[in-house]
């Protein structure tokens, strides 16, 4: 058996999330049946991360098993022939049997693009998030360097979260500005379910003057969800890469391929 790593792009408004489900689309399931059409024999394909329903990727990573002969552009373009419009295969690269997309990862890292503007998106809808009224910029950046390091994030973290622990690390939260359009990047060595979503609820209910940005250590503190804003449309949130060592020679980093994402 012989196995492999592919990078994924996806618009997550197609499916019900990335994980298998009875009767449902789901990109899992819809990648699994390209692979194995082209492998000739059922394929499981595992990833990084499970993404909600609504989530895009913009670099989701996965890798499966086989032990079907074929060119890794087989995986690529032939892969991608037996794919609906809404997902596509990047590249495919061989890798040893010791890598796993999930469990040798060391670093996830999201962008949640967010339009700050009176009228709703239409050309954008389903593909960022939305605000209506203004926003203090310089609190979200005051609450949301308060979140950086290892904490106990259960104040933002789904009840159905199977996650054995809700101590992550989050290294990284960065937010620019091109007009109206806010890019918010968040780095952590793992994410909760909903976390990233809860996040940005908590950081636009500070924003909108709600509460001060000490308020978000508080939440912290509380370690209940209950105490925390409600869970942000998921419409703007997408994977944008995942971090390994370098003995794999993946490129699996952030990588704006269209401009934004």
């Amino acid at each position: 058996m012989s196995r492999y790593a592919l990078a994924l792009e996806y618009d997550g408004r197609s499916f019900s999330g990335w994980q298998v489900q009875p009767h449902m689309p789901t990109v899992q399931g819809a990648v699994e049946d390209a692979v194995s059409r082209m492998a000739g024999h059922p394929v499981r394909i595992h990833a990084a991360g499970r993404t909600d329903a609504g989530v895009h990727a913009s670099r989701q990573v996965a890798h499966f098993d086989t032990d079907a002969d074929r060119p890794l552009t087989a995986w690529v373009r032939g892969v991608n022939s037996f794919l609906p419009p809404g997902v596509a295969v990047l590249w495919a690269k061989a890798v040893p049997d010791t890598f796993h997309s999930r469990f040798v990862a060391y670093a996830r890292h999201y962008r949640y693009l967010l339009l700050n503007h009176p009228v709703r998106p239409a050309l954008w809808a389903g593909r960022v998030g939305w605000a209506h009224q203004p926003l203090d910029l310089l609190a979200f950046d005051d609450a949301a360097r308060r979140l950086l390091g290892t904490h106990d994030f259960s104040s933002f973290r789904a009840a159905e979260c199977q996650a054995k622990t809700p101590v992550k690390t989050l290294s990284r939260i960065e937010l620019k500005q091109q007009g109206n359009l806010l890019m918010v990047d968040f780095s952590a060595d793992a994410f909760l379910h909903h976390m990233v979503r809860n996040l940005m609820g908590a950081l636009l209910h500070i924003a909108k003057g709600n509460e001060a940005p000490a308020w978000i250590e508080t939440l912290l503190a509380a370690r209940e969800r209950a105490v925390a804003p409600p869970t942000f449309m998921p419409d703007g949130l997408y994977l944008a890469g995942v971090s390994y060592p370098a003995e794999y020679g993946l490129d699996t980093e952030p990588d704006q391929r269209h401009g934004l994402i």
